[in-house]
């Protein structure tokens, strides 16, 4: 048995196929994705949930979703909810394997014990500082605490003090008996047990000491009979830790495999560097659309559709690379084009009266909705003699092949008429109004004697038109590396990320649309309902612009 998805290859795939040709783990596939609640995903935990997922759906197996909680002091339940949400809005499914590191506490304790009985491990009363000093470096072997010997009965007497809560934070800890000496510095007798009295967001204060991560890792896979342990490669030096607690106990021992992370330009993807984005105000949120984690994206519109299809495009390697921005671009811009209706909006809005037609003028154009998808039907958009256009579609003087409106130039007004300027009305020195004149037999838009008509230009009537704030996002830095260049990464952040316009005017259909709804301003990008609106407020985020970056970079 193969993937069901043959176009789909790499060598965790490969891997997991000799697997099942040799019978490993009985044919089994079992994954688990595994995040530590403090902090919001990002993008790069979106490969690992697509990869994880993906392929337990690919070959039929099972997929966990387990938390990581570990560390109570940087834990919420905050973070738990968002995670699910996240997961979720992706498109997959955990079934009923929602799991969490906190509900093996109890059983890695016992495993402790087991390790501390056997004599692989013992508790040590040096500090933190100490136990860095004796850690040695790369070039230089540890030193063996002075503690490292005591007795068998006398580690496992002070291991259950500490678990009963008699000593403070940092007195004591429990440290695996390794090798002080190891070249791999994850070796030199790690601890396993930290004093901190904390309470949990799963556990409340039952507990009063908690596993390290590396110690509570591999238990966790182990436990819950994981077949393939997915992990990015920062865990690679840590693997021999996983393997040397497995073999010194009677468990489980899960397959762990490595893949390199997702890198991306112009964003950071660290959850402590975003934590700092948050808490200095730098952004608004966590689900800050010009941040690159899963909520911001998708709060400024990016379809899940969309995020899915840029990991599997980015595909599975052993070596960390940077992916440019632009592809993630490309995948949510030809998703949009795809799914999205059209409607016509005016970010800068400029009056045009139309001198041929009555005040009182009314009517309907019947539009597509979408051009590209013919299953989409059409929709009524209010024609009058007074509209708004784009303030920069107008020039009084314009350069040659300006194929704009400027007077005595004739233009299409999409799906409308062909209109004329035959005068410009200003205040102050600056334009206010135009006056124009219709072909009214070009209903349409095309002129009945054949005539070319280079410009169109989008419109929203002024009598029918719904105001609008308009919240222009970019790239959240100025550099590609915000972390490779000098200086600290916030000093790269881009002013001009965010530009909120006031007094847009939009078609009346797009009041209609619900919260999170994506759809595209003709001529102008693809946009959003932000939830911030509200009966009396409309909101709309620009999701991404309608150039593609990405093309002209492939084309080089």
């Amino acid at each position: 048995m193969e993937g069901s998805d043959p176009r789909k290859t790499d060598f965790i795939r490969e891997i997991i196929d000799e697997d099942i040709r040799a019978d490993k783990h009985g044919g089994r596939v079992h994954t688990r994705f595994p995040p530590e609640p403090n902090g919001y995903l990002h993008i790069g935990h979106a490969k690992s949930i697509c990869l994880n997922f993906g392929i337990a759906e690919e070959y039929g197996g099972k997929c966990n979703l387990r938390f990581d909680d570990t560390n109570p002091s940087r834990e919420e339940e905050e973070y738990v909810e968002s995670i699910k949400e996240d997961v979720k809005w992706l498109g997959f499914d955990w079934e009923d394997r929602l799991y969490f590191a906190s509900d093996y506490f109890g059983r890695m304790y016992d495993l402790s014990v087991d390790l501390v009985r056997n004599g692989n491990a013992y508790v040590d009363d040096l500090t933190g500082e100490e136990i860095r000093q004796y850690r040695g470096n790369l070039t230089t072997p540890g030193r063996e605490s002075p503690f490292r010997d005591r007795p068998v009965e006398e580690n496992l007497d002070l291991l259950e003090r500490m678990r009963k809560g008699e000593f403070k934070d940092g007195e004591k800890v429990l440290r695996a008996r390794i090798d002080m000496a190891h070249p791999n510095m994850n070796m030199r007798d790690p601890v396993i047990y930290r004093i901190l009295k904390a309470s949990h967001h799963n556990t409340g204060d039952k507990w009063c000491i908690y596993p390290m991560y590396d110690w509570a890792h591999g238990l966790e896979d182990s436990i819950e009979d994981i077949t393939h342990s997915l992990c990015t490669l920062e865990f690679e030096n840590h693997r021999p830790l996983y393997d040397w607690f497995l073999d010194h106990l009677d468990v489980y021992h899960p397959q762990q495999i490595e893949f390199a992370r997702l890198n991306l330009t112009f964003t950071v993807m660290s959850k402590r560097k975003l934590l700092q984005l948050v808490e200095n105000k730098l952004v608004t949120g966590w689900n800050d659309p010009r941040m690159p984690t899963i909520s911001g994206m998708r709060r400024r519109g990016y379809p899940a559709s969309s995020i899915r299809e840029f990991c599997s495009r980015i595909g599975v390697a052993k070596i960390n690379s940077t992916i440019s921005f632009e592809l993630l671009e490309h995948c949510v811009r030809e998703d949009l084009n795809r799914t999205s209706p059209r409607s016509m909006g005016v970010l800068d809005p400029l009056k045009v009266t139309i001198e041929n037609l009555p005040d009182d003028h009314e009517d309907l154009m019947e539009v597509k909705n979408n051009p590209e998808d013919p299953g989409a039907g059409t929709r009524s958009v209010p024609f009058s003699n007074e509209l708004f256009i784009e303030r920069s579609d107008f020039l009084e003087d314009p350069p040659r092949k300006f194929f704009r409106l400027s007077p005595g130039k004739e233009v299409r007004l999409r799906n409308a008429y062909l209109v004329t300027c035959t005068d410009v009305v200003k205040e102050g020195g600056e334009v206010v109004e135009l006056i124009c004149r219709a072909d009214l037999d070009s209903r349409g838009g095309d002129a009945p004697d054949g005539r070319k008509v280079k410009g169109t230009l989008h419109w929203v009537s002024a009598k029918h038109a719904v105001e609008a704030e308009v919240r222009l996002y970019g790239k959240l830095f100025t550099v590609e590396d915000p972390l490779g260049v000098e200086g600290d990464f916030t000093d790269h952040l881009d002013p001009g990320s965010l530009n909120v316009l006031n007094g847009c005017k939009v078609e009346p259909s797009v009041r209609e649309k619900r919260v999170g709804a994506s759809f595209q301003f003709e001529r102008l990008g693809y946009f959003m309902i932000d939830p911030d609106t509200t009966d009396d407020r409309l909101v709309i985020n620009r999701t991404i612009t309608l150039r593609d970056s990405w093309a002209k970079i492939q084309k080089k």
